[in-house]
C-alpha cells in the first residue's frame, strides 16, 4: 500500500512538474558573443551582435534577432536592445529598437519606432503590449494602422489576431483617397475591410458627408448602414432617417422610417418613411405618407401624394406626385391623383379629377393648370380644360354655378380675383338682397363669361355675345333643376388645414429597423495582469510597473447613451417663417 502511494504521488508530482515545465519552457538563446557585467547587470548575460549576425533567441514559436540583449534566465526575463524584430510564423513582424519578453507569461513589450506588420496591416506606435496567449496587441500612446486602401490613428488601439480585428478608441480618424472618417469608437475587421462605428461619428467624401452614431461601413467597397440620428449631407441637400443605406460608388443612398429631406436651394423640405436618393442623377424618390413642403414668399403650399418623385438640378427642378394627390395652401386648397411641378417655369399640372378649393369656390374640370411667379413666387393664374366647373356655397342655401369648356382664373397676392369661362357657358346664380333675402335665381346661357371677385365673394358678373336666361322665383324653379348638369359639389373634401393632407388615411405601420449592436464586451487587455506579473514577480530592471499593466479607464468604451448627442456638422438653415409653417 505504501509503495502504491508513492507510486501515485511520484506520477502526481512529475505531471505537476512536466506542466510547470511546460509553463515556463526557458528561453532559447543563440548567440556566440555573451558577457556579463555583475556591477552593472547582476544575474544577467549580455548577448552582442557579431558583425552582422545579430543576437537570435527563440520561445514558444516567435523567433527574436536583436543587436545586443540582457538576459535574465532564472527569470526567464529578457531585454532586447537595437534594431529588434520579433517573427511569429508568418502572421506577426514586430520592429521596434526596445523590447522586454517574459517567458513566464508569453508577454511583449516594445518601444520607440513601434512597427508591427501583419499580412494585410501595418501598424506603427511608439509603445506597443503583445500577449501572445491572448494573441492580442495593445497600445495607449497612439498609433496608425495602414492597410492597402486607408491609413487609421487612434489614440487607443487592440488587436485581435485571432479574429483579425482591431478596436480604435479616441480620436479615430481614417484617411481615405475617397473619404476620411471621425469617429469616437471604430471596429475594423481587416479580413473583408469592414468598419464598425459607435459613438459621433463623420464620413466625409469629396461632394458628401454622413453623420450617425452608428453605422457599418465597408471601406473596401465603399458602401455603409447607419442608424442613430443618421444623416447625408450632399450638394444643397441633407437627407436624415431612422436608418440610411448609402453606396458611394453609386451615388445613392436610401432611407427608412421617419425621413426628412432638407433642400436649402429651393427652401424645400420632404418627408416620408421610405426614400431614395441618386445624387448622380440629382433625384429623389420618396413614398409612405410622402410629404413636400416648399417656400412661396410668405407661405409654403405642401403636396402629399402616396409617391412623390423629385428630380432636376435646383435651378431646373421638376416634382411629380402620384396617387392620391393633395395640396394645401393657406389661401388654397386642391385635389387630384397625379400632379406634376416645374419650379423653373412654376407650372403646376393636376390631372386625374382634378378640383381646387379658393375661397368659397370650388373649381374643377378635365385638367387644372396653375402657374406661379417664379420671380415673386406669388400664384399668377390658373386654367381649367375641358368640363370647366365652378361652384359657389349660397350663404344661405343652395349653389351658385359656372361652367364652360374652358376657364382661365387671375390671382392677385394669390387671391383670385378674376374668372374668365369659354364656349358654352351656363350659370346658376342666387339673386338677394341686402338683408339677404332671396329674390330669384338667375340661369343663364352665354358664348363667355367674366367673373370679378372680392374678399373671395363674387361681386360682379359679365355675358358676353348674345347671352340668354331667366330670373327665376325661387317657388317656380324646382329643387331638381337648380343644378347644372356634371354638377359635383365635393366640399366634404375641401382641406381646411394642413393635418387634413392626411384626413382618412389609415395610421402606417413602420418597419423595424434592423439596428446595428454595440460593441463586443471585451474583457481589459490587460485583465488583472497586475496580479499576474506580481505573483510572477515583475522584473526590477523592468520599464513596466504594476501601474501600467492595469486596465485604465478609457481604454474601451463602455455602452454608449446617445440620447442627448446630437450633430456637430452645421447646414444652411430655412428661414424662421418656414421653419414655424413645417412644424
Amino acid at each position: 500500500m505504501k509503495k502504491l502511494l508513492f507510486y501515485i504521488g511520484s506520477v502526481i508530482f512529475s505531471l505537476s512538474a512536466e506542466a510547470y515545465a511546460q509553463k515556463t519552457t526557458p528561453i532559447d538563446y543563440q548567440s556566440e558573443r555573451i558577457i556579463t557585467d555583475e556591477e552593472k547587470f547582476p544575474g544577467a548575460l549580455i548577448f552582442l551582435k557579431t558583425g552582422n549576425e545579430q543576437v537570435y533567441f527563440v520561445h514558444e514559436g516567435i523567433e527574436t534577432w536583436c543587436d545586443q540583449a540582457i538576459a535574465y534566465q532564472d527569470d526567464n526575463f529578457v531585454k532586447a536592445f537595437g534594431n529588434v524584430k520579433m517573427v511569429q510564423g508568418d502572421t506577426i513582424n514586430l520592429q521596434c529598437k526596445y523590447a522586454e519578453y517574459n517567458g513566464n507569461t508569453q508577454f511583449a513589450f516594445a518601444s520607440n519606432n513601434v512597427k508591427l506588420k501583419t499580412p494585410s496591416n501595418t501598424l506603427t506606435s511608439d509603445t506597443l503590449f503583445f500577449d501572445r496567449i491572448k494573441q492580442e496587441a495593445f497600445y495607449r500612446s497612439g498609433g496608425t494602422v495602414k492597410d492597402s486602401a486607408s491609413t487609421i490613428t487612434s489614440r487607443i488601439g487592440r488587436y485581435f489576431m485571432e479574429k483579425e480585428k482591431f478596436s480604435f478608441v479616441k480620436n479615430v480618424v481614417v484617411n481615405n483617397p475617397e473619404y476620411i472618417i471621425n469617429s469616437n469608437q471604430l471596429d475594423f475587421y481587416s479580413e473583408n475591410s469592414h468598419a464598425y462605428l459607435y459613438g459621433p461619428s463623420t464620413i466625409t467624401g469629396k461632394e458628401t458627408e454622413i453623420y450617425c452614431e452608428r453605422g457599418f461601413y465597408d471601406t473596401r467597397n465603399d458602401k455603409g448602414y447607419f442608424v442613430k440620428n443618421s444623416t447625408v449631407y450632399y450638394d444643397n441637400r441633407k437627407l436624415e432617417g431612422d436608418s440610411i443605406y448609402f453606396d458611394q460608388t453609386k451615388n445613392f443612398a436610401s432611407a427608412t422610417n421617419n425621413i426628412r429631406v432638407t433642400d436649402t436651394a429651393n427652401q424645400s423640405v420632404i418627408k416620408g418613411h421610405y426614400a431614395e436618393v441618386f445624387r448622380a442623377k440629382d433625384s429623389v424618390f420618396i413614398t409612405k405618407r410622402a410629404l413636400a413642403s416648399m417656400r412661396q414668399e410668405q407661405d409654403s403650399i405642401h403636396i402629399h401624394s402616396d409617391t412623390l418623385m423629385i428630380t432636376g438640378k435646383p435651378q431646373n427642378r421638376i416634382i411629380r406626385g402620384f396617387r392620391d394627390t393633395r395640396i394645401f395652401k393657406s389661401t388654397m386648397s386642391g385635389k387630384c391623383d397625379s400632379i406634376r411641378i416645374n419650379e423653373k417655369t412654376g407650372l403646376t399640372k393636376m390631372i386625374g379629377r382634378p378640383v381646387v378649393w379658393s375661397g368659397n369656390s370650388q373649381m374643377s374640370g378635365d385638367t387644372i393648370h396653375l402657374l406661379n411667379n417664379p420671380k415673386t413666387d406669388k400664384l399668377d393664374s390658373l386654367k381649367v380644360f375641358y368640363n370647366a366647373f365652378m361652384i359657389q356655397k349660397d350663404s344661405i342655401k343652395g349653389y351658385n354655378q359656372v361652367k364652360g369648356q374652358e376657364m382661365y382664373g387671375l390671382f392677385e397676392d394669390n387671391e383670385l380675383y378674376e374668372a374668365n369661362f369659354i364656349k358654352n357657358t351656363e350659370t346658376i346664380f342666387y339673386s338677394r338682397e341686402e338683408d339677404q333675402t332671396l329674390m330669384g335665381i338667375d340661369k343663364m346661357f352665354a358664348s363667355s363669361i367674366k367673373i370679378l371677385f372680392e374678399n373671395r365673394e363674387v361681386t360682379d358678373i359679365f355675358y358676353y355675345q348674345k347671352p340668354e336666361g331667366t330670373m327665376y322665383l325661387p317657388e317656380n324653379f324646382p329643387e331638381n333643376a337648380r343644378k347644372l348638369r356634371g354638377f359635383n359639389w365635393r366640399g366634404d373634401e375641401r382641406l381646411l388645414q394642413k393635418s387634413d393632407l392626411f384626413a382618412g388615411e389609415p395610421e402606417i405601420k413602420l418597419p423595424k429597423i434592423q439596428g446595428i449592436p454595440l460593441p463586443e464586451e471585451e474583457k481589459g487587455f490587460f485583465d488583472k495582469r497586475k496580479e499576474k506579473e506580481e505573483e510572477n514577480s515583475l522584473h526590477k530592471t523592468s520599464r513596466l510597473t504594476p501601474k501600467i499593466l492595469s486596465d485604465h479607464k478609457g481604454d474601451t468604451l463602455a455602452p454608449i447613451n446617445l440620447k442627448n448627442i446630437h450633430s456637430p456638422l452645421k447646414m444652411p438653415v430655412l428661414k424662421k417663417e418656414e421653419k414655424k409653417e413645417d412644424n
